[in-house]
């Protein structure tokens, strides 16, 4: 990087040169000559919040719009907040790109109107992706849907300390409902997925075993009770966990993910196409017995007659775990895992796409949980808000945006400044710095005054020193369209949260408020 950087880049560089990292960087400040913090968010300042995707958005949300907040101290304060999309529908915030109704001829929709009892366990680092994505962006559960949340161990600071996560209790509970009368049981194991994000390659690895073993004691439940198990995966990360250089990637990827049918009826059998997760829906209806929805365009794998039995199915999602047959980079292949490799073997075996078109996004880029979930509920391809938002900039239409045109006018009206907070990233999957740019010129021409950005860093997917790089290229940008200061950065471990850690949140509130921080000196 070159040695004249900006402000708070130069402080994200001293940060790393002291051991920190992108994802747990301490709030870093901005403090003029008198060592007062610039550009706190006051009470009903505008703020507009950039990320999309919006499940780990929602706390730092309510934290700044809800008067009555009781989980730490904000004296019933409130900015006045507009989202990219809508986080969450009870937040009191003007939504920019509002949601799509949520998705008819669902997976799950299709199994309660069927009649059937259907159960989700997962640990809470990743319920709402069995809840609200599985469900095609339904809040509520489906009649005859419960749900089970193991919570995630709290005790830990991060999953390098414990890569098993809780496991094995979701396991207990899968094992459990196997023995009950619940006719469909969707699980998720979440190790791969968590753990490849941190930059511990023997953490990953027991992360990798872990999610193993706990497959291979459900497995066996499932056969001993003669319930049919289906297992595939979201996305794929720790299969692909170096760049082509060597270097640690710890993002999402491209890779394709497992799919594999486990019943004793079925070895021998081969599976019919198998394109990509649009058609995990259509095969597990079929496989219960169940009418495909006509909205669902995914194809079954199994005819109507491959399967000569209809009963009970444990559906289980192997969160991040991707296939990839190349040695270089692959910590799946580097772990011990006896269980996945032998159902590779034994039992009709495919893999499917899981990331770019296949999966709504933009041509080559990485999946994620978010849209993994989704299309794996859907059997159809639904555009990401990334395809939307993208389009709207391409059309003209964002600068046109009445909700961020809203929040300008209020600022340049009132005096106030304007916020702008979320992810810095080429392509993070809570958002891109494209977007933050459009909001710059948009406040730029709307008239307004001043313009302070908070930024969150993550190193999910980014070649090492990356925030400091973003974060100087905000800066130069905002240099050069003369409106806008960095004022405040902070990793997205605290910003970010969505298991209610409000300690972690609070840390993230006062930075952005009181200015409470690793203070960087204005110069």
């Amino acid at each position: 990087m070159e040695e004249k950087l900006g402000v708070m880049a130069r402080a994200v560089m001293d940060a790393y040169a002291s051991g920190e990292e992108d994802e747990q960087l301490l709030p870093r400040v901005l403090v003029n000559g008198d060592g007062k913090a610039v550009g706190k968010i006051k009470d009903g300042d505008p703020v507009i919040f950039y990320d999309i995707r919006g499940e780990r958005e929602i706390e730092l949300t309510l934290a700044f719009t809800d008067p009555g907040f009781r989980h730490f101290e904000t004296r019933g304060k409130t900015a006045r907040f507009t989202t990219m999309i809508e986080y969450h529908s009870t937040l009191e915030a003007d939504v920019a790109f509002p949601p799509l109704v949520a998705l008819e001829g669902s997976l799950c929709g299709a199994v309660s109107d069927a009649g059937i009892k259907m159960v989700k366990i997962v640990e809470s680092e990743k319920a709402i992706h069995l809840s609200y994505f599985l469900n095609g962006k339904r809040e509520e559960p489906f009649p005859g849907e419960r749900r089970v949340t193991i919570e995630s161990d709290k005790t830990v600071s991060n999953y390098d300390e414990k890569p098993e996560m809780n496991a094995s209790d979701v396991a207990d509970a899968v094992i459990e409902e196997i023995g009950g009368d619940s006719d469909f049981i969707v699980v998720n194991f979440a190790n791969v997925d968590v753990v490849a994000h941190i930059e511990d390659e023997k953490a990953v690895k027991a992360a990798v075993e872990a999610a193993d073993r706990e497959l291979g004691r459900v497995i066996e439940a499932a056969r001993r009770a003669g319930v049919t198990a289906v297992v595939t995966a979201d996305h794929g990360t720790a299969e692909k966990w170096y760049y082509p250089d060597g270097t640690i990637d710890t993002g999402h990827t491209d890779s394709p993910v497992p799919f594999v049918i486990v019943d004793e009826g079925m070895r021998g059998k081969r599976l019919i196409g198998g394109q990509s997760l649009t058609d995990v829906a259509p095969t597990l209806l079929t496989l219960m017995g169940v009418k495909v929805p006509e909205q669902m365009t995914g194809k079954s794998m199994v005819g109507p007659d491959d399967f000569g039995r209809r009963g009970r199915l444990v559906f289980i999602i192997m969160d991040g775990w991707g296939h990839n047959e190349d040695d270089f980079g692959n910590v799946i292949k580097k772990a011990n895992t006896p269980v996945m490799d032998g159902l590779v073997a034994a039992y009709p075996f495919t893999t499917l796409a899981a990331s770019g078109e296949a999966v709504g996004m933009p041509q080559g880029k990485v999946g994620n949980s978010e849209s993994g979930h989704l299309h794996i509920g859907a059997g159809r391809v639904i555009q990401s808000d990334r395809i939307m938002i993208d389009e709207a900039i391409s059309s003209g239409s964002f600068a046109k945006n009445e909700a961020f045109l809203r929040a300008m006018k209020t600022a340049r009206d009132e005096g106030r400044p304007l916020h702008l907070l979320g992810i810095v990233s080429f392509y993070s999957s809570h958002g891109s710095v494209k977007h933050l740019y459009e909001l710059l010129k948009m406040a730029k021409d709307a008239g307004v005054k001043e313009v302070y950005h908070h930024a969150l860093l993550g190193r999910r997917g980014e070649r090492p020193e990356a925030g400091a790089r973003y974060i100087d290229d905000v800066e130069k940008f905002c240099e050069e369209l003369g409106l806008g200061r960095v004022v405040t950065v902070m990793g997205r471990f605290w910003a970010l949260d969505r298991e209610e850690n409000w300690d972690r949140v609070e840390k993230a509130y006062r930075a952005m408020v009181d200015g409470v921080g690793v203070e960087v000196a204005d110069r």
